[in-house]
């Protein structure tokens, strides 16, 4: 894949991932702070599975495409994720198939794993320097900055991390929401 063509890649999901971001943070204000009933948190309740599954389905192929296409290959904090990651779809793929809903118990050990691991790896990315770094970049490693939009705010870590965020901000709605009747 020639650079302009990742160049587009990397603005495609950097945009993404900023939408995902505002949807989320919007509805968490509004499960934990707005008003009882909604809208939006009805139409993310009532779909949630099928969502869940288009954000891991995603995450996993886009993850698959940097590593095995663009030859970006993953340090081991992004194995962990992954290890986390690609789980999630078959158990959402899964749960839409038999119409299960009650999947919160399964994802949620996964997803809050996954996600304390891209939070740690984003801190670290973001915040520490460069000698105290837990991937070596001598080596295979996100902190040589292969991805970086939007003033450097789009990384591989900030897209692992937006994935975990948007698909744990799912679960909490479909579990917490409760539409008044």
């Amino acid at each position: 894949m020639n650079i302009e063509n990742v160049h587009y890649l990397n603005m495609f999901l950097g945009t993404g991932a900023i939408i995902l971001q505002v949807f989320s943070v919007v509805a968490l204000f509004l499960l934990f702070i707005g008003p009882k009933k909604n809208s939006y948190l009805a139409f993310i309740d009532k779909h949630y599975l099928t969502l869940g599954f288009l954000i891991s389905l995603g995450a996993s192929l886009f993850s698959l495409v940097y590593s095995e296409i663009i030859n970006f290959l993953p340090c081991y904090l992004c194995w962990y994720q992954r290890i986390f990651l690609f789980p999630l779809v078959f158990i959402f793929g899964s749960a839409i198939w038999y119409k299960d809903r009650k999947i919160v118990k399964y994802v949620l050990p996964l997803l809050s794993a996954g996600f304390l691991i891209s939070v740690y790896q984003n801190f670290g990315y973001y915040f520490a320097e460069t000698g105290s770094l837990p991937c070596d970049a001598s080596g295979i490693s996100c902190y040589q900055q292969l991805v970086s939009e939007f003033g450097g705010y789009i990384s591989i870590p900030m897209l692992a991390l937006t994935s975990f965020f948007g698909i744990l901000t799912i679960v909490l709605v479909a579990h917490f929401y409760k539409k008044e009747d």
